[in-house]
This record gives structure tokens, sequence and C-alpha cells, in this order.
């Protein structure tokens, strides 16, 4: 298993490489202004940020941040569902969408990963973008890069992910966007040829958050949404307004509009009256801070917490669970409720000295404590791995409202299915 496991990992290049042949040449009958979103949280906020913005003057890379769904969006055609007859469809169809598709929009605005070492780099020098917004940069998938540092390439994981995620703002034309407060970030795009600008926080000068708003007061613009927002969210709205200074078109400040992708802070209406915060999409210490924050400002009462395992940390899952244990016992919700082994055994014995805290092998257990002791009261914030989505879906008020939670495709239902969560 190994062995076909490396072989994969050989092959992804060689294989996208066949992909990226096409897409480039439909790219370069489109010749799309390309701006490119990069980091390791926050990046489908920007997004759909810029998507409010620029409407139907953009394409935007929806579900495709990856070589190959880029090369994949760039071609028009849907990814990989995981068929090998779909991937021979993709193998023919390519080459004809090469010369018989482009898109027609003004700017390409491309959300850009960096799970996996090398891919932000394979991307940055096809797509030589004219600007590029680099939100966060931290230990999102550091299992990953563990082989890196262990041959000596690197010193530590951070400056591994922070080399990667910076081969995009070396490779941009024209102007970079960064996180002023970040020092690595500064440090590192000091001598770039691109035009380097960095925002910082200390521009908010009012912020606001409540289970259906969020107001974030710059002065010189006020944004509203009808969604909760973290207050990290300031990076991206100041980054919204220098790329749209810069591309010389107006700011909407009303993000009404505005929706996040399932489980990024939406809220949904649950069992009894309960208020729910669905963040369980995905959990590194970034977001998870960032979240945790917004709780602890957000204004309502009764607040618990559904927290799940942070996954693919590798030898740093330790240090960050720990870290975590930290961030929670700041919150000083009513009622902490773990799930998986991680917080288990590396959360759970520091925080049950600060706070109400339970914890649980299963997704089930924790469902059935919660039904049994939520009262309708309380705002439930939902945020980790071990299928949390699994857990809202039953306490949903209208079990309709599943359709806006997190992983309802096929195979994900199979992999619940396979947990015993039915």
């Amino acid at each position: 298993m190994r062995i076909v496991s490396n072989l994969k990992k050989k092959l992804y290049f060689v294989a996208a490489g066949y992909f990226k042949f096409f897409a480039n040449i439909s790219l370069k009958r489109w010749h799309p202004r390309i701006i490119v979103i990069t980091g390791s949280a926050g990046k489908t906020t920007m997004l759909n940020l810029m998507e409010v913005q620029l409407g139907a003057k953009a394409h935007y890379s929806h579900n495709a941040n990856s070589a190959f769904g880029i090369a994949f969006d760039v071609l028009g055609m849907r990814g990989i569902t995981g068929s090998k007859l779909h991937w021979l469809t993709l193998l023919i169809s390519a080459p004809i969408r090469a010369f018989n598709y482009r898109h027609q929009e003004q700017f390409y605005i491309v959300e850009c990963d960096g799970e996996r070492p090398h891919e932000a780099e394979y991307i940055a020098k096809w797509l030589k973008p004219e600007a590029t917004m680099w939100v966060s940069l931290g230990r999102s998938h550091a299992v990953f890069y563990e082989k890196d540092v262990a041959a000596g390439k690197f010193k530590n994981i951070d400056e591994a992910i922070a080399h990667e995620f910076f081969t995009l703002p070396e490779n941009t034309r024209k102007l970079v966007l960064i996180d002023g407060d970040n020092s690595t970030m500064v440090k590192m795009c000091k001598k770039l040829k691109a035009k380097v600008v960095p925002v910082t926080r200390r521009s908010l000068k009012k912020y606001e958050v409540a289970p259906q708003k969020a107001v974030f007061d710059f002065g010189k613009y006020k944004y509203s949404f009808k969604e909760p927002m973290p207050r990290d969210v300031v990076v991206q709205l100041m980054m919204l307004g220098e790329i749209m200074d810069y591309l010389e078109l107006p700011v909407i400040p009303d993000l009404s509009t505005f929706r996040m992708p399932p489980a990024r802070n939406n809220f949904l209406r649950g069992k009894k009256g309960i208020k729910i915060i669905d963040s369980s999409y995905n959990a590194h210490i970034i977001s998870m801070t960032s979240v945790l924050d917004m709780f602890k400002e957000m204004k309502t009462s009764h607040k618990w917490m559904v927290i799940g395992d942070i996954i693919d940390q590798g030898q740093l899952e330790n240090e960050e669970h720990e870290k975590l244990a930290k961030l929670l016992a700041d919150v000083g919700a009513e009622q902490i409720v773990m799930v998986g082994r991680r917080t288990k055994n590396y959360t759970y014995p520091i925080l049950k000295k600060k706070a109400n805290v339970v914890s649980f092998d299963k997704p089930q257990e924790a469902l059935e404590f919660l039904e049994q002791n939520l009262t309708g009261k309380e705002t439930v914030l939902f945020k980790g791995s071990q299928y949390l989505e699994w857990v809202v879906e039953k306490l949903l008020e209208d079990p309709s409202d599943k359709i806006k939670l997190a992983r309802q495709d096929e195979a994900h239902r199979r992999r619940r299915a396979s947990w015993g969560l039915n």
C-alpha cells in the first residue's frame, strides 16, 4: 500500500501537467486579469467577498484550488468524482475543450491552497498572477511538510509552509497584499518586484457580532453582513478595499447578499429554539482562534461549544491541541463538548481544570448528551472534525436545512455510514 501511495504522489504533478497543458491553451485564448487568493485560512471568505464586488465581471474558482481543480475550472470541466470512467472522459475531453472552450469574463479570481508541498509553487509559475492576496499564514496541513523538514530542506514546519505560500507573491507581476501584522509575511515580501501593500487590524474602528449579523466599521467604509463573521475578517475587508482601489472600481459595503459556503460560520435554527453557528467545515489553530474569538465577542447568552479534533497536524498534534485548550478556556462558555481522540488525549486533561467540559470518542455520544441537556435557550458553536455536520443535522429544526451543511455528497454520506452515522 505504501508503494502505491508513493507512486500516486510522484505521478500527481505528471498527471496534473497533462491537464495544465491543455488548460493553458484555453487560458491564453481567454487572457483574463488573474488575481490569486492564498493562505492557510480565510481564502474562501476572500473569494466570496470578491464575488460580491465584481459579480459577472469575473469568473471564480469555486471548489477548485488545486493544480487539477484549477485546470479543470479553466477548461470548464467538472472535476474528479472518483469514477475511473470519468477520468477517461476528462482525459479525452481536455484536448477538445482547449480549442473549443474559453471563459469570457474580464477577471479570473483564483483560490490557491498550499496543502501539498510544491503545489502552490506549481500554480504560481503557471498563472503568474497580476495580483496576489496572501490572507494568512499558519500550520494548516502540517503533516504533509514533515518529510521536507526531515530531509533538511527547512529548519521546521513553519518555515516549510511559509516558503510554499511565498512562491505565489514571488511570481506575482504587479500587486501583493499581505497581513501587515504577520512579521514573517512582511520580512519575506520586502524585496519583491511587485508592489507590496500590508494591511493591519488597527484600521478597524468598531466591530459588532451576533448570531445573525456582523458589522465592521473602518470610517471610510462600514461593511455589514447578515451572518456572524470573525473579527479577523478585517484582513480580507482591508484587502478588499485595496484591490478595488487598484482596479479602479467602486466598493460595495452592503454585504447582505454575501453567503459563505456550508459550515463556515453559518447560522441555522435548531430544535427547541436553539441557535446553531455551524463552522464544522475544517479546523486548524488559525481558524479555531478566529472563530473562538468571534464567539467570545458574540452578543448572545448561554454559549455552548462542540469541538472536534484538529487533524493533519502529524507530530505537532499534541502541541496544537494543548494550544486549543487555552483558547477554549478563554471563551467562557457555559458548556464545552469535545469529540475525538486528540481532544480527549491532549485538550481535555488541561481544560477540565478550567471549564465545564465533557469529552466523547464518537459523535453519537456527543449528540445524545446534547439532546438530553439542551433547553432551547443556547447558542451552540460547532467547530472541528469528527463529522460534526451529522450532529448538526440531527439538531436542525427543519430537516430540509441539511442541504446547507458540509459534505453532503454521496462519498461523504458513505463514509459517515461506515462510522454508523445514518
